[in-house]
């Protein structure tokens, strides 16, 4: 005689069985990520400057000015974190100690206060300015909320700001970015759009979806972003 499985069983294996599914689901989401394209391996390699991995952190030593200044980034949603050194190069070709974060599933929201760890790696650094792309930017500014007082400023990258944090901030975006939703930047006062950018060309990790067509190169809108960044900490 068969026994009847009771309710309570019941109800429990299917609990297990839709987490299951919701944790497998979530895996096979969070492996489909951009990754950073061949040329970055060769614009690292061809960089002069000093760049060393540590704690799931690249950091990349400047030569010349500005070098009590650091600048720590956390990368897009989904984006592996190496494809914006070479947008880091060029900021430490100015002299800024850069620190890149590399983020659990290349996702910030699992990484958020990130920032702590970096700021052991370069005990030197008397004025920090935290900057993300995207989702990473849009962490980045959660983070600043309750932690402003350990920055100078705030860059965000095809990003926002989140909170109404008392510090400088500065907000770079792209004429054709159709993942941002542009109008929240509306009543953001330091906002620099670059004219032919988009989306994803802040990194080198290939075509984003959704995104629009850029009418300038990534090296381009690197540079200009590099460019006004330094504007911006030094006016």
């Amino acid at each position: 005689m068969k026994r009847k499985m009771s309710l309570g069983k019941k109800i429990t294996i299917t609990a297990v069985a839709l987490l299951l599914l919701l944790v497998g689901g979530f895996l096979i989401y969070s492996l489909d990520y951009y990754r950073a394209s061949a040329d970055v391996s060769l614009i690292v390699e061809q960089s002069p400057l000093r760049i060393e991995t540590a704690d799931h952190m690249t950091v990349i030593y400047p030569t010349g000015n500005n070098l009590d200044t650091g600048i720590i980034f956390y990368p897009g949603g989904k984006v592996e974190a190496n494809a914006y050194l070479p947008l880091l190069v060029k900021l430490s070709e100015l002299g800024y100690t850069t620190v890149l974060v590399e983020m659990p599933l290349n996702l910030a929201v699992f990484n958020s206060n990130g920032a702590e760890e970096a700021f052991t790696l370069a005990p030197e650094i008397k004025d920090w300015y935290l900057a993300g792309h995207s989702l990473g930017g849009a962490m980045a500014s959660s983070y600043m909320e309750d932690h402003y007082d350990q920055f100078k400023g705030l860059i965000l990258l095809a990003s926002y700001p989140l909170n109404d944090a008392p510090i400088e901030t500065l907000v770079l975006y792209g004429t054709y970015d159709q993942v941002l939703d542009q109008s929240t930047l509306e009543g953001v006062e330091n906002k620099v759009e670059i004219i032919g950018g988009n989306h994803a060309y802040f990194g080198n990790y290939g075509e984003q979806e959704g995104d629009g067509i850029a009418i300038i190169t990534r090296e381009e809108q690197q540079a200009f972003t590099a460019k006004a960044i330094h504007q911006f900490i030094n006016p």
